[in-house]
């Protein structure tokens, strides 16, 4: 459902400087995308009216990716405070009745369940801010959140300004709350810096509006992972550790067998048929899609392939951009590098890399051998040190080999060549000119013996 009258606001200018990093802490990858980048795809889910995001630094070739037309990116030159981040958009926010939610783009797993838990928080003339809080057994470095006897929030305060006897407060501060544009506009014109810090906080906001007597209502999370938030690498790693038991949760209970599920790592999509196999260390990348019954052993690398029913991929073996057939055997240690379709019942053996090519039905290459830029037919061997020659230093050529075609170890094909159907390739050959259909070809030094004059 479309929500018209909200709009969110990401907050993600922080200086970051705990990340130790020239990269800006929102741009710090996890499960191989920008951590800003989850929060985004979790907004858009909700179909606000329009997304504001406050940065420092960011990368541009990201903010073009995400250059719609409800996503607007705007700059806090010099940041003093998540009050003073919000006030940067103020001038866009032109619908007073219009609600705002405010975000932080380094708390990037706070899920759409929860937010929409969030916002079913009743608003009235009384009832004006939802605030997302938690309660932890060490709430030491977020904002403590303050009640009256009577339960009421009547203010937040940050970790750096709380005294002893505040300390013990276990009720944090997630940073999540929203309330209308109306009064939002009215509290922060009247914020102060007079902290430790000097900052102005977003948080002041709601010890103003119960001296103007509003109601400050929370909901909590249905998980506390969801509100982690990340300053450093540490807590960057952690954070990647608890998104990647995640994703082999869901899918395991999906019908994936992980042989370790602490030792694969998910860095995009992964869609899958039944009885998929996953041995240890697997990295899959991008979009990947298996189908039935593929095992993918120890050490392996997929990134945005498809791969066939009944395929085995041996380990330490290194896939990018590449389709398989069914009933195709790869590996080990074997590269397939961008622009492959492998036809069925192929096979591609140890220390082999291919790179844009066709490969036929039932076709295999076994051995030590560079295939690139060809198109190779049906049951075609090609035996060991081959190499396919097609670069001339200027140029990329294509090497054409037909159905039913033997090729000899330790042979070179310079480019652009094509061998015909039925041909034979005698090892040892290096094959500059076409070779007609059924012919055998050999070019080989020939071999003589030297006495040894000694003797």
């Amino acid at each position: 459902m479309f929500n018209e009258k909200l709009n969110v606001i990401i907050l993600a200018a922080g200086k970051g400087s705990r990340m130790c990093s020239a990269v800006p802490k929102i741009m710090h990858y996890i499960g191989g995308k920008p951590m800003i980048a989850h929060l985004l795809d979790t907004v858009i889910q909700l179909k606000v009216k329009q997304i504001y995001v406050v940065y420092s630094s960011i990368h541009g070739s990201f903010v073009d990716k995400y250059n719609t037309q409800s996503i607007n990116w705007i700059v806090q030159s010099n940041p003093f405070g998540t009050g003073h981040a919000v006030q940067q958009v103020l001038p866009l926010l032109s619908d007073d009745q219009d609600n705002i939610m405010i975000l932080y783009a380094d708390v990037p797993f706070i899920k759409v369940k929860t937010l929409k838990k969030l916002l079913s928080i009743k608003f009235d003339k009384k009832n004006a801010i939802g605030l997302l809080t938690a309660t932890l057994s060490n709430p030491e470095g977020y904002g403590r959140i303050i009640r009256d006897h009577y339960g009421k929030v009547i203010k937040i305060i940050e970790d750096t300004d709380i005294n002893q006897q505040q300390n013990v407060i276990n009720e944090i501060n997630t940073g999540v709350l929203v309330t209308s544009v109306h009064y939002l506009k009215r509290w922060l014109s009247k914020i102060t810096n007079n902290n430790l810090q000097c900052e102005y906080y977003l948080t002041d906001i709601i010890n103003i509006a119960w001296k103007e007597g509003y109601i400050t209502n929370t909901v909590e999370p249905d998980s506390i992972n969801e509100i982690q938030g990340i300053n450093n690498k540490l807590q960057l790693a952690q954070i990647e550790r608890l998104y990647q038991k995640r994703q082999t949760k869901k899918l395991s209970l999906a019908g994936v067998m992980f042989a370790d599920i602490n030792r694969f790592n998910l860095r995009g999509d992964l869609l899958h048929g039944q009885d998929v196999y996953i041995d240890t260390n697997v990295i899959v990348e991008g979009k990947v899609l298996l189908g039935n019954r593929v095992v993918i052993s120890t050490g392996c690398i997929l990134k945005d392939s498809v791969i066939g029913d009944d395929v085995k991929i041996l380990p330490y073996t290194i896939i990018e951009d590449t389709k398989i057939d069914m009933n195709s055997v790869i590996g080990p240690f074997a590269r397939l590098r961008s622009g492959n379709a492998l036809e069925k019942f192929s096979q591609v053996g140890n220390f082999v890399e291919i790179k844009n090519t066709h490969f036929g039905q039932g076709s295999k290459v076994n051995h030590l051998s560079y295939i690139g830029d060809s198109d190779i037919g049906v049951t075609v061997n090609i035996g060991a040190g081959t190499i396919t020659c097609n670069y001339d230093g200027m140029s990329k050529h294509r090497t054409k080999i037909g159905d039913n075609v033997f090729v000899g170890s330790d042979t070179q094909l310079v480019a652009p060549v094509i061998i015909g159907k039925n041909a034979t390739i005698g090892a040892g050959t290096t094959v500059t000119q076409d070779v007609c259909e059924g012919e055998t070809v050999i070019s080989r030094v020939r071999q003589f013996v030297i006495k040894n004059k000694n003797k």
